[in-house]
């Protein structure tokens, strides 16, 4: 949302003001992010942050920043943008008003940026010895052009002492506190809000939709037929939530970890961390407290070892395990099954081979899905290669192989089950099992051939969530589970 100030509440005349010089701050107003933070999450665990270190210890946080940006190559194509702003100073720009760029960022990157953009006239940035925030920065500005001598756009507590030393100002992206503190220090040009509410989008980023996966916490049971136990229900109301802290904090962590990939992805560049709606920093804290809060839960309910090899499994993932080749569905087959048997454990009622055997295949099925509907879109738009990925566009055709035999495989597990002695001798009517089979069959090659047509833009689970025929396919299977069962209660 922009606001612009009415033209009479400004010192001097419109040509006057338009003579003054626009000074605009970098991180958190330009940019919806800190370039200082995003390099430092660039850099990950590279020597180079060491470096940084030992440079703010010794010689201060200038030469800190300066080091750490050198050693990035953050691009500044990639980085979120404030649009409205930027549509504002081209507008500026037109008029024929001079504008500066003026940041505590390290000069490199901020020449980078200004580069990139072609809208600065001039940049004034730290230099590796002066860290130009607040009343450095306020100084700096003052030298180059006198007291009152330019317009300066900001956003944080900081500006405040550069808005005194202006003629005008204009408020980015400001908190009301701060908003309200630079009306009253100086005459306000324009105001400039494009960030949701952070509450809004910490959930965002938390992806809640997704903790539809751990519901399958519940599935033993149902197959164990001991949906009158309440202890069981208890048990796996605990895992689930414990699966779904810790789960929404990998998630937060994959996309600290994946903001370069994100951003070059055409729908993942809407994300809240990557599109610069949720703080990097906000993220990083969100994603330990959530964490803390899925080990405590995981601690109480008795299944701390199945939270923390998930944690561990994801982890690497994110950091690695992702770019592998047929690695990575394997482990994210592994990583659905470890779900179930983190129910059997919450529950009581622990996976059979049967079970383990059938839901390995189809979850390899589904993994493999999430990749070739990856690649089908990285075809579409023309590209050959997805960030922070094994595979090419011409991966397709084998892929949707693998993943088909995968989801006959498992066919073939379920209908051995149905067929063994002791399943018989087990159930009342074991023929009924039997219908359970084409059911199954019919639900994943419906998956894969909307995958084939374009359809399958999330998550398979996700999707099956909001299928009407997914639902369908899962309420007859359990009551055809249901109608066969016995006196004796067994798992699949």
């Amino acid at each position: 949302m922009l606001t612009t100030i009415a033209a009479a509440t400004l010192a001097g005349t419109q040509p006057e003001r338009d003579a003054v010089p626009l000074c605009v701050d970098l991180d958190g107003t330009l940019v919806r992010s800190d370039t200082l933070i995003e390099c430092l999450f660039a850099l990950g665990r590279r020597w180079q942050v060491v470096k940084g270190l030992v440079r703010l210890l010794t010689t201060g946080k200038a030469a800190f920043k300066q080091c750490i940006m050198q050693n990035a190559a953050l691009d500044p194509a990639l980085l979120p943008y404030n649009v409205e702003l930027v549509e504002y100073l081209c507008t500026q720009k037109a008029a024929g008003r001079r504008l500066v760029l003026a940041t505590a960022s390290d000069l490199g990157i901020a020449r980078a940026i200004a580069d990139h953009l072609q809208l600065f006239d001039e940049v004034i940035a730290s230099d590796g010895v002066d860290n130009l925030k607040g009343e450095a920065k306020a100084s700096a500005l003052v030298r180059r052009f006198g007291v009152k001598g330019f317009t300066y756009a900001g956003d944080s507590r900081s500006d405040l002492v550069v808005w005194s030393a202006a003629r005008s100002g204009i408020i980015v992206n400001a908190t009301a506190r701060v908003a309200a503190a630079a009306r009253k220090a100086v005459p306000i040009e324009a105001e400039i809000a494009d960030r949701s509410v952070p509450a809004r989008a910490a959930l965002r980023a938390m992806r809640p939709y997704q903790w539809v996966k751990n519901l399958l916490v519940f599935v033993p049971i149902f197959t164990a037929h001991a949906i009158t136990e309440i202890s069981a229900w208890v048990g796996a109301a605990g895992i689930f939530a414990a699966f779904c802290a810790t789960a929404s904090a990998l998630y937060l962590l994959n996309d600290l970890l994946d903001l370069g990939a994100d951003r070059r992805h055409a729908r993942k560049r809407d994300r809240p961390l990557a599109s610069g709606a949720l703080p990097l920093l906000v993220g990083a804290a969100l994603a330990g407290l959530l964490l803390c809060l899925g080990i405590g839960l995981a601690t109480v309910e008795g299944t701390l070892t199945v939270i923390l090899i998930y944690a561990a499994a994801s982890l690497g993932y994110s950091i690695k395990l992702k770019e592998l080749p047929l690695i990575d569905v394997f482990l994210l087959a592994g990583l659905y099954t470890l779900r179930l048997f983190g129910g059997g454990e919450a529950t009581g009622h622990l996976l059979s081979l049967w079970l383990f055997g059938f839901s390995s295949f189809v979850f390899l099925s589904l993994a493999l899905v999430k990749r070739v509907e990856e690649l089908m879109v990285l075809g579409r738009t023309g590209g050959d290669h997805v960030a922070r990925r094994g595979y090419s566009a011409g991966d397709v055709a084998i892929l949707q192989v693998f993943g088909c035999a995968a989801a006959f495989a498992s066919c073939v597990v379920l209908a051995l089950f149905v067929q063994d002695e002791a399943t018989i001798r087990r159930y009342a009517s074991p023929g009924l099992l039997w219908g359970i089979v084409p059911l199954v069959l019919l639900w994943l090659c419906r998956l894969w051939l909307s995958t084939a047509r374009g359809h399958m833009h999330e998550d398979p689970i996700v999707y099956a969530a909001r299928d009407w025929v997914s639902w369908l396919v899962a309420v007859v299977s359990l009551l055809l589970l249901g109608a066969a069962k016995v006196a004796t209660f067994t798992s699949l």
